[in-house]
């Protein structure tokens, strides 16, 4: 297994997920933006992606529970 393969599972194991939804379409997610292990680290990532993108729909994620929505 290489270095990048093992990042993308250890990424995949990280509990929190934010996540920018595609601009035309508020029911598909174009991306996730970051993965994080802790509420705290996701909280401060999502405010920063709210700045970075204030006409988006921004979730912050934990599992399939939505724990904050832009569109709220």
């Amino acid at each position: 297994m290489t270095r990048s393969a093992n990042s993308s599972r250890s990424a995949e194991a990280l509990p929190y997920r934010v996540e920018l939804w595609h601009a035309e379409s508020h029911e598909t997610i174009e991306r996730v933006l970051a993965r994080a292990v802790t509420a705290q680290l996701a909280r401060a990532i999502f405010q920063a992606a709210r700045d970075e993108h204030p006409e988006r729909r921004i979730t912050l994620r934990k599992g399939n529970r939505i724990l904050s929505d832009t569109s709220s």
